[in-house]
């Protein structure tokens, strides 16, 4: 069995994500199909998926609600850390298999990932982290980049007779979020102030990236397309609320950030 990433053995971390959603038993087959979650529990239409029991993603059903607006702020993508780079190749050869459109694949250095959309546009990112030992620091900032992934090279790490693909492995979870935001110097104040969160990498007043414990990026935040966004509609799809699992907390709490984003926090083990 692989280890727990060290994504989720820092101080804070993400539990789980919510979404609400036009089509939430569409959404959910999508999720088991390509992303290989499981459902663990429903009720009231309320979806919870994830992996081995470990709940990740949850789905609540508003067939009212308007298609979310890639403009304002939400949801760039929820990414989903997979245990080992094995696992990312087991995953790449499953979607070749299953033809699963990628949007992108990229090696950022720190981690390797590809990119997709689901149906109602919410942005997935899956991935694996490189080793945190081979990661690169200049004082508290670290090296990322958008490099051409090595497909062959990832492929490669599952070894002949492998059983393949059998769905989220054990110990896969939601490594970060990256979020659609008005101002990046914003929710760099409020990740900051809410969370105690460093921030770790930016792109010129566009993007930026903030953690606990050293990880490279627990939240991401950018306006590349929503500059200026103000607070997201509530009749809108799309991002419903980010959990956060804390050992700083005594209890459950919430909080919003500037564009109204519910975030909770949970106290707890990973």
């Amino acid at each position: 069995m692989s280890e727990l990433p060290f994504a989720a053995t820092t101080p804070v971390s993400v539990s789980r994500v919510g979404l609400k959603a036009r089509d939430a038993e569409g959404l959910a087959a999508y999720y088991r199909a390509v992303v290989g979650l499981q459902e663990l529990s429903r009720a009231d239409g309320v979806i919870t998926l994830g992996a081995a029991n470990r709940p990740l993603l949850v789905l609540e059903p508003d067939a009212a609600a308007k298609p979310d607006d890639p403009r304002s702020a939400g949801l760039f993508h929820t990414a989903f850390l997979l245990p080992s780079r094995a696992d990312l190749g087991r995953w790449i050869n499953h979607a070749a298999a299953n033809r699963i459109a990628i949007e992108g694949a990229s090696d950022h250095l720190v981690s390797e990932a590809l990119y997709m959309t689901d149906p109602e546009g919410n942005g997935i990112e899956i991935y694996a982290d490189r080793s945190p030992q081979d990661w690169k620091w200049d004082g508290d900032k670290i090296a990322m980049a958008t490099e051409r992934l090595n497909l062959p090279a990832v492929v490669a790490s599952v070894l002949a007779g492998d059983a393949g693909w059998q769905g989220a492995p054990e110990n896969t979870i939601v490594g970060h979020v990256h979020l659609r935001v008005g101002r990046p110097e914003d929710a760099e104040a409020y990740w900051h102030d809410e969370f105690g969160f460093d921030t770790v990498a930016k792109y010129g007043g566009q993007a930026v990236f903030l953690s606990s414990g050293g990880y490279h990026h627990h939240i991401g935040a950018n306006a590349w397309r929503s500059a200026g966004a103000g607070r997201r509609d509530p009749a809108r799809s799309g991002l419903a609320w980010v959990e956060m699992r804390s050992d700083n907390v005594a209890g459950e709490t919430s909080s919003e950030d500037p564009w109204g984003t519910v975030i909770r926090t949970i106290r707890g083990k990973a």
